[in-house]
């Protein structure tokens, strides 16, 4: 079959990907940006790739005519607070334009469970583009999931970071709300299992774990899977604008993010039905095996995917391809030079930069920006890497965005989603000569982006001096 995927490079999207290849279909990848698709050349080759905007007036003849199948896996939840619901009732609106002078048959639709009388307004949303899907030229299915938990979700994530770092923790009452979670390794089973099944036409289907769980059930079963305790006490009267600040400033999430998860954290989040697991005769994960897989992946440097590699972790919204000329002219710049003796041996060091690697001099001053960044409403370092020695282009990298990583170049290439008063680029570079370049350039932003800059040139110094140093050393 030959099928396509919207939202390709997102963290569901990045799943299912190798397994459509490995079961022989042919993959159409629709995307924003092309060069955005964090996978390797061989899987590249692979693919076809077409990149699309679903939110911009329709362009026809950018799908294939011959598609059978369709995964929806778009959702614009983390990139506003106040119109996403409508942002997602468009891009539901435009794939059915898109797709109605194709040969699809069937689009599968990964959507949340929706069972509660008072829906969040993230839930509604939901249920609103399931109902624009159905007025599209092809049968729907519909999958309707809770808290996925996998290595790299956004709920696992934000779990992880709640408990590892806060053993004593004061909740909201929220924490007290019924979910269902659901691995991710089943929901890629139920996503898969569907395509092409006829008796999934036009029907939807609750799918979740067998563990019903209070948020705070949760936050106390991952404690005990990971061998320490913890003690969580709640309080009535955290707002929900304090909760998500609460949830910004300990996790890794956005504050758009943790806002919107907060409106549906009160909503309670149960299964129904557990139809299509018989159907298909998938026996689902417990939570706590869920956990346990989630951390072999961490552990083996396995991670397929992270939703923090979204554009919508950080602030930048633009093509990537506009920012890899670095501007020369208006300009401030450091620059360094040094002499190497094993090319191979700094570039495994320059790729491994960042996360728990950490920035390989004055670590603690790189904190100490990413705190200040974190309060002033920036991403923080709290993304860090999802993988310890690959990079992709638009891999998040801490408070940095991969613009560039072409190892046959020797080239790597960041540009900086921290909150300034201008653009920042960071650069290294490997010349013929085995010189090591290290280039970080800032676009002032009038008078208040000279003087952010000239007050640190000192930290400058000494951090990039530093830096190239420890790289280069033998």
């Amino acid at each position: 079959m030959k099928i396509l995927v919207t939202g390709a490079n997102g963290y569901i999207g990045m799943r299912i990907l190798p397994q459509l290849l490995d079961m022989g279909h042919e993959v159409v990848c629709a995307v924003r940006d092309a060069s955005r698709l964090s996978v390797d050349k061989e899987t590249r080759e692979k693919v076809d790739i077409v990149e699309i905007d679903f939110l911009k007036d329709v362009e026809e003849t950018k799908i294939p005519k011959d598609i059978d199948a369709a995964y929806f896996l778009i959702h614009s939840m983390s990139s506003s607070t106040k119109d996403f619901d409508e942002m997602e009732a468009k891009t539901a609106k435009n794939f059915n334009l898109y797709v109605k002078n194709t040969n699809i048959k069937q689009v599968i639709y990964l959507s949340g469970i929706v069972n509660d009388e008072n829906l969040s307004k993230h839930l509604w949303s939901r249920r609103n583009v399931e109902e624009i899907l159905y007025q599209g030229p092809f049968s729907l299915t519909v999958l309707k999931a809770g808290i996925i938990v996998g290595s790299g979700s956004s709920s696992f994530e934000i779990i992880r970071d709640l408990c590892e770092k806060l053993p004593v923790m004061i909740t909201p009452k929220w924490v007290l709300t019924k979910t269902q979670p659901i691995a991710i390794r089943d929901v890629i089973k139920f996503l898969t299992g569907v395509l092409g099944n006829t008796k999934t036409y036009g029907e939807s289907f609750d799918i979740a774990g067998p563990d019903v769980l209070t948020y705070k059930e949760m936050l106390h079963q991952y404690a005990k899977a990971r061998g320490f305790k913890n003690w969580i006490y709640t309080v009535p009267v955290m707002t929900p604008k304090l909760s998500s600040y609460w949830l910004y400033f300990v996790t890794s999430t956005s504050y758009k993010l943790a806002l919107n998860l907060v409106d549906s954290m009160k909503i309670e989040v149960v299964a129904k039905d557990n139809r299509l697991a018989k159907i298909l005769n998938i026996k689902t994960h417990t939570y706590k095996e869920a956990i346990e897989m989630a951390f072999k992946k961490i552990e083996q440097n396995l991670v397929v995917s992270s939703w923090k590699d979204s554009m919508v972790s950080g602030r930048f919204k633009k093509n990537l391809e506009k920012y890899i000329q670095v501007p020369k002219y208006g300009v401030l710049k450091d620059v360094k030079k040094m002499k190497i003796d094993d090319s191979s041996r700094v570039l495994k060091r320059i790729w491994k930069i960042g996360g728990k690697t950490g920035w390989y001099y004055g670590d603690w001053l790189w904190k100490i920006r990413g705190f200040i960044d974190k309060l002033t409403g920036g991403v923080g370092l709290r993304r860090g890497r999802t993988h310890p020695d690959k990079i992709f282009p638009g891999d998040a990298l801490d408070f940095w965005r991969v613009l560039l990583a072409d190892k046959k170049a020797k080239r790597l290439l960041l540009f900086a989603e921290m909150k300034l008063p201008g653009e920042a680029w960071l650069e290294f570079k490997i010349d013929d000569d085995n010189i090591l370049h290290q280039t970080a350039t800032f676009r002032p932003r009038g008078l208040s982006g000279r003087l952010y800059w000239y007050s640190i040139v000192p930290f400058h110094y000494f951090i990039f001096g530093g830096m190239i140093r420890n790289i280069a050393k033998k």
